[in-house]
């Protein structure tokens, strides 16, 4: 059966301008993909080719193969001491965040008035705050001998308070204090924002039926927020592996190497040592063990059933 000349042409008139929209839309999109593609996929491709290489900025890049990835993981004495540095901050950083965000949003999750909003204020400030201008106010919050903090130490009966960033055993976790109060006000309101999707009727339903106060963090509030759980625990993870600007500040990966991390560790070989080879190769295995890191989250997430 043949179809009406007015309906061919009418069908032709859609496809024309589905066609139009669409090149539109690329037209649109072009200077954000042309961007990308030159100064983020094309600089990946470069460094790539640079990881295979012995490069030092000075001279023509000379091919090496993988041996610069098989001196990371054979030869240098630093790789795995940093490493282990860089998941100490992300299993330290991730699960406190984690909890304090969530705790500081259940107890300004109410109707806003005034103090509600200067607490908000308050508790997100630090998040905006850049960090360098942070790591400079924490220097001094941990100067053993004039800082605010050993000074409160001492006034309460400490008589012996720690070196913080001057001694290894208690640098990492001064950073760890550092970054805890910055990141803090961030993922609260993220978490703030998904108790508020949480239906009240839900709680009072609970209330009914005599559920106490734990029983429904526990049964409505940590499964309503499996979501943005989810999220924010993918981006503490990203953000701790990726603790540069507070080291670079506050320690330069001292003392003694104790809170040097890989990506300080780039850092160094790229821009202090010149090893632009070198530093390509650390940099794309560190790409590789967050991207596992992640899939893992991801899998763990759909095993549990989440959406």
């Amino acid at each position: 059966m043949q179809q009406a000349p007015h309906t061919v042409k009418s069908h032709k008139r859609r496809l024309n301008l589905k066609r139009r929209e669409a090149f539109t839309g690329w037209l649109f999109v072009s200077p954000a993909l042309i961007g990308f593609s030159i100064f983020t996929f094309g600089s990946m491709l470069y460094s790539l080719y640079l990881s295979l290489t012995d490069y030092n900025l000075l001279s023509d890049p000379n091919w090496v193969g993988l041996a610069n990835y098989i001196r990371a993981f054979t030869e240098d004495q630093y790789f795995y001491p940093f490493f282990g540095n860089t998941i100490y901050f992300v299993v330290t950083l991730v699960p406190i965040v984690l909890v304090l965000s969530l705790l500081l949003a259940i107890l300004i999750n109410k109707k806003a008035g005034p103090l509600t909003k200067g607490y908000r204020v308050a508790l997100f400030l630090p998040s905006i705050t850049s960090t360098v201008a942070v790591s400079m106010v924490w220097l001094w919050i941990f100067n053993p001998d004039m800082g605010i903090l050993n000074n409160f130490l001492t006034a309460i009966g400490f008589n012996n308070p720690p070196l913080w960033l001057a001694d290894p055993a208690w640098s990492k976790p001064a950073l760890v204090i550092m970054r805890v109060w910055q990141m803090c006000g961030y993922y609260m309101l993220m978490f703030l924002a998904g108790l508020q999707t949480i239906p009240e009727s839900l709680y009072e339903a609970a209330e009914v039926d005599g559920a106490s106060v734990w029983q429904k963090f526990i049964r409505i509030t940590v499964p309503m927020l499996s979501n943005t759980t989810f999220v924010v625990a993918i981006l503490l993870v990203i953000e701790a592996f990726n603790m540069f600007e507070s080291i670079f500040i506050m320690t330069q990966g001292g003392p003694l190497g104790s809170t040097s991390t890989i990506m300080y560790y780039i850092y160094e070989q790229g821009f202090t040592n010149y090893n632009m080879g070198y530093a390509s190769a650390l940099a794309w295995i560190f790409f590789a063990i967050v991207m596992v890191i992640t899939l893992i989250q991801y899998r763990f997430r759909n095993e549990q059933g989440g959406e």
